[in-house]
């Protein structure tokens, strides 16, 4: 069972600004849906280091797996 993680919270006064942290996870969402959707993988940086995640979509949740893409 996965617990649901809140956005971080963005204290600027900007209204824009306290509204990006939510932008950025509803983007996120998006491109792992579409990759999922058309077989591409996602890339991403972790702690210094770049992967390559596989993302596919089964009822509903979000199945990956994630393997090391060698630094170039």
């Amino acid at each position: 069972m996965s617990s649901k993680q809140f956005p971080p919270v963005s204290h600027l006064p900007d209204a824009d600004m306290q509204a990006a942290p939510s932008a950025l996870v509803r983007a996120a969402q998006r491109a792992r849906e579409l990759a999922a959707r058309t077989g591409t993988p996602l890339v991403y940086s972790h702690n210094g280091r770049l992967f390559e995640k596989q993302a596919t979509l089964t009822m509903g949740e979000d199945q990956t797996t994630t393997e090391s893409v060698p630094d170039a």
